[in-house]
């Protein structure tokens, strides 16, 4: 049977991303089912769940496609693929992004995805900065400021996404936004994960206003750290190296359906690899 995913199995769908190697955040479970609480689907046998995808539908036109996972002694029995397609199924007629692989983008190919661009995880202890190296203008977001996070947010992902961000930059999660007056200059969210801590997203009008939350974000985190950059953020990658974190990790954004037009040159790190 293949159905809804209730929030426990939401939680045991990432124990099973951790068990792979993914790293995902302690808190994540909640903030994806906020983003749609029907988009987090699974197979069950006998009671229990031993497949499962977030096939999570933002809107209308655009949906994302991650945690496409089958319990390892199920695996070659055809249930992984039937919860694939009813993922998929699921947010027929939009436009659905996923990150791949490397070692699967070949299939996702087959299935009509097409690559968009290349993302380098950054990973490693991050030598701090001053209090000094950041502007005043930084503070903590807060629920009062979601309005206009959400309406820069939207300038740099395909859909809106207002019950996600609003469990994404609330605590325990490390929010940060630049603003002047109601201008959001970028914003940024670091999250504590099984090892250390992910930003993500990191969004700024420029780089420079970018690599400022990065240092306020991780002067806050205890531990290595982690971030998924755009190949294109040549600029940021060599700041992250400089501050002594090493490229690893590599996926691709790829695309079923028109690529979306967003302000990419706004987006310095993704939000989640999950979610998109």
């Amino acid at each position: 049977m293949i159905r809804t995913l209730s929030l426990a199995e939401i939680e045991t769908l990432i124990d099973w991303a951790a068990d792979q190697g993914w790293n995902p955040g302690l808190h994540d479970a909640a903030a994806f089912q906020a983003a749609d609480p029907d988009g987090f689907i699974g197979a069950v046998v006998d009671g229990q769940m031993v497949a499962g995808i977030s096939a999570v539908a933002y809107d209308a036109d655009f949906g994302f496609i991650g945690l496409y996972i089958c319990r390892p002694d199920m695996r070659g029995k055809g249930i992984g693929k039937s919860v694939w397609d009813a993922g998929m199924a699921l947010l027929g007629g939009r436009t659905i992004g996923l990150d791949g692989v490397p070692a699967q983008q070949a299939n996702y190919r087959r299935m009509g995805f097409a690559p968009a661009y290349r993302t380098v995880r950054f990973s490693g202890e991050v030598a701090p900065k001053p209090a000094g190296a950041w502007p005043t203008s930084l503070k903590t977001i807060t629920p009062d400021l979601l309005p206009w996070i959400e309406a820069f947010d939207r300038t740099c992902f395909p859909a809106t996404r207002p019950a996600f961000l609003e469990r994404w930059t609330a605590p325990p999660h490390i929010a940060l936004v630049d603003m002047d007056g109601t201008s959001v200059r970028g914003y940024g969210v670091a999250r504590q994960c099984r090892e250390g801590f992910k930003i993500g997203p990191l969004s700024a009008i420029d780089l420079d206003t970018a690599k400022a939350i990065f240092s306020a974000l991780a002067n806050r985190c205890s531990g290595p750290a982690h971030i998924d950059v755009p190949e294109a953020q040549a600029g940021l990658a060599s700041e992250l190296t400089e501050r002594g974190m090493s490229p690893g990790f590599e996926t691709a954004r790829m695309y079923f359906g028109p690529p979306p037009t967003i302000a990419a040159e706004r987006v310095f790190a993704v939000g989640t690899l999950e979610l998109g």
